[in-house]
């Protein structure tokens, strides 16, 4: 970690501290006063935590790793952050996560593998979930110590965590997070690799445990797989912390390595040093406003598409591709063909420009739009594509009749392939010019009466 990020951390956690503190402080005072009920000692108690809730509108969300401890037992501590919704992180608001229309999200969701309704989805009443555990390999074996939640009520955006403080009140510990997600009654799932990390560990220490798990069933959306979709081609990376700072751009440092995490957990349980954990709050309530963010970035980046093109503005090109993937990959052909040749009019790098014909052309030859798919085919074979020299001699062996110039293509195929050493290609036009010659060879045989007799 850099030097100015280490005391950047450092003055977070020593007002982290002190905030502690004050809270501790605060609670004594409300504590005895008898005129207030538990409730309204606790929403006194968070108010004071409530990062610019008397401060100018459009404030930056500030994290703080010593949220008041809003309940507490031998086995669990939990924490709780609610933030203003016209608070930003990064460039979004976070109300935007309010605004969107069903349809949007459950596209979403089918651009993710799932295959709920739309109506079925709503980010308003959704569950944003993230865990820390004790390794990542998964199985029984990996305990998950604290876990992090985000969700709109009241007119916020609460982060709440659930940190588990001996691992022998596990008991306890998830019987209390299935009161509170029964509770909370979420209708939907938000996750960032949660279908094949989280979830699954999750839903095992319920299992262990003997409890009913509340959330299994409910529509879920893993962003993993829409950030893939939308940013792999144009960012170096899609990990969580990468894309917040890219494209939400938070202004969020490497606070912690993963791997250092399961270590401090286990370097807490023998010293007792609460200090540990500190940063690892902070990071799991990083990452539960970056996973907001990049959803709200990603539907913002589809609108801004749809927008532009019916204006037919310029867009990013990079962004437009991104956006016919998503599109593709949620069922809408059209839609993705069309994002894919306004990107191919911008500024494509060449390798995703070669992808987004290729896409293209898959998506004409679907359609048997042969004209169209024969024109990209043939500008694929000028940045010497071997699918394409392919695509063609099918085209014109099958299609257009035209045996010679299905001869012709194939030979140049074989020729491309055996300068790239590509064995597959190879042997396929090998195999296609052994049949076209004999194809050819029969066409020019004279007539069976002017042959001569043996």
């Amino acid at each position: 970690m850099p030097f100015e990020d280490e005391i950047r951390l450092l003055r977070r956690q020593r007002s982290a501290r002190r905030a502690g503190r004050t809270v501790e402080d605060a609670w004594r005072t409300l504590d005895t006063d008898e005129g207030l009920s538990t409730k309204e000692k606790l929403q006194s108690l968070i108010a004071l935590t409530v990062p610019g809730e008397r401060k100018g509108r459009g404030r930056q969300a500030k994290l703080s790793t010593a949220a008041p401890t809003v309940r507490r037992s031998p086995a669990l501590r939990i924490f709780e952050n609610p933030y203003p919704l016209h608070v930003r992180y990064g460039r979004v608001t976070l109300a935007s996560g309010l605004r969107y229309d069903p349809s949007r999200l459950g596209l979403l969701l089918r651009s993710s593998g799932g295959s709920d309704e739309p109506a079925a989805f709503d980010l308003g009443r959704a569950l944003f979930i993230d865990l820390e555990t004790t390794g990542l390999a998964g199985g029984t074996g990996t305990l998950p110590f604290l876990v992090g939640m985000g969700y709109y009520r009241d007119e916020r955006f609460h982060v709440i965590q659930h940190f588990l403080e001996d691992p022998a009140a596990e008991g306890e510990f998830v019987r209390g997070l299935g009161r509170f997600f029964e509770e909370m009654g979420f209708t939907s799932l938000v996750s960032y690799n949660g279908k094949l990390f989280d979830l699954p560990i999750l839903e095992t220490r319920f299992i262990l445990q003997r409890t009913p798990f509340p959330l299994d069933g409910l529509p879920h959306l893993d962003f993993l797989f829409a950030a893939r979709t939308l940013w792999k081609h144009k960012y170096d990376s899609c990990r969580l912390f990468h894309l917040a700072r890219e494209v939400v751009r938070a202004e969020r440092s490497e606070d912690i390595p993963s791997a250092e995490i399961p270590v401090r957990y286990f370097e807490y349980l023998r010293s007792g040093d609460f200090g540990l954990i500190e940063p690892i709050l902070y990071h799991n309530q990083e990452d539960i406003l970056s996973l907001l963010g990049i959803v709200i970035a990603g539907l913002d980046l589809i609108m801004a598409a749809d927008e532009a093109c019916e204006r037919g503005d310029p867009a990013d090109a990079m962004d437009l591709y991104g956006a016919g993937r998503f599109f593709e990959r949620a069922g809408e052909a059209a839609t993705s063909a069309h994002y894919y040749e306004q990107a191919l009019r911008g500024g494509l790098s060449r390798e995703t420009a070669a992808a987004a014909r290729r896409r293209l052309s898959a998506h004409f030859k679907r359609a048997k739009d042969f004209d169209r798919a024969v024109a990209l085919w043939s500008e694929m074979c000028e940045a010497d594509q071997l699918a394409s020299y392919r695509e063609l001699a099918i085209y014109y062996e099958h299609r257009a009749k035209d045996l010679s110039k299905a001869l012709v293509l194939a030979e140049e195929g074989l020729a491309r392939a055996d300068r790239e050493a590509s064995d597959p290609f190879r042997a396929d036009f090998q195999h296609r010019i052994e049949r076209l010659q004999a194809k050819i060879g029969r066409t020019v045989s004279p007539p069976r009466s002017l042959r001569r007799p043996k």
